[in-house]
């Protein structure tokens, strides 16, 4: 590809992400709040509640240990129904993608100017939910809290990715519920986030390794905590970039068929 055919697609890709923003901002508050106060409605009810009975979880107390789990499930949850419903509806009932590709725009795109824009929303997501955790006090050093932007941006991607696989897939709009409750719902209980990683037995912990969301924790968890920062990118953050690539990939290939069929 020559260099001015990529600019001129990225300059498309991001006509993609600014009309999604354009129809978000329109209900802005409306779309923000449940993402930014559950998180905090959860870290109240479970802290107060089970934390006067867990007092101690790897030397904090719960309420602090379950905070960096919640910021990044934000950028799961708020990728993979934007990439999912979200998608779906634009490309099913409302007929978006339709006109998009009757334009110089195309399918490699829209795909890749959906996945910028879940990024961003899982990065812009997971700082404010981490500002208004670190208002409880959650967070040792909140001058790292831009840091959480990569990782909600890096979480988002695959998350993102599999949920515009899911929409390849689905036959309707309705089968999003099983994607739900078969594949994000263990991705969210199973990855770090209650309750240590080494307390999971064996087999489910070598499963969770391919989460991204349990790598995505464990940066969040550094940065809270302050602890092996460092390392924990090197690790987990190297990995979420290889899963943004092959999934992103996938998705572009499966989403090309539903497209263009």
């Amino acid at each position: 590809m020559k260099l001015s055919h990529f600019i001129e697609s990225v300059k498309l890709c991001l006509h993609i992400t600014r009309r999604n923003w354009t129809v978000y901002k329109k209900d802005l508050i409306a779309n923000i709040s449940p993402t930014v106060a559950d998180p905090a409605l959860i870290l109240v009810s479970l802290g107060l509640g089970l934390g006067a009975f867990l007092t101690n979880v790897e030397g904090m107390s719960y309420m602090q240990f379950l905070a960096p789990g919640l910021t990044v499930a934000t950028a799961l949850f708020t990728s993979f129904f934007e990439s999912s419903y979200g998608f779906y509806v634009r490309m099913s009932f409302e007929n978006v993608y339709k006109a998009m590709l009757a334009t110089p725009i195309g399918v490699k795109e829209i795909v890749f100017g959906e996945l910028f824009w879940v990024g961003l929303k899982g990065a812009i997501m997971a700082v404010g939910v981490a500002i208004v955790l670190a208002l409880f006090g959650m967070m040792t050093n909140p001058w790292l809290i831009p840091a959480l932007a990569v990782v909600g941006f890096l979480v988002a991607l695959p998350c993102g990715a599999m949920g515009l696989l899911a929409t390849a897939w689905v036959r309707n709009i309705n089968q999003f519920q099983t994607v739900y409750s078969f594949v994000i719902a263990p991705l969210y209980f199973l990855s770090g986030i209650f309750f240590p990683i080494p307390q999971m037995s064996t087999p489910v912990r070598i499963v969770a390794e391919f989460f991204p969301l349990i790598h995505g924790v464990r940066l969040a968890q550094s940065l809270f905590w302050e602890r092996d920062i460092a390392q924990a990118f090197s690790y987990s953050g190297s990995i979420l970039v290889i899963q943004s690539i092959v999934l992103c990939a996938l998705a572009y290939t499966q989403i090309r068929k539903k497209l263009i069929n």
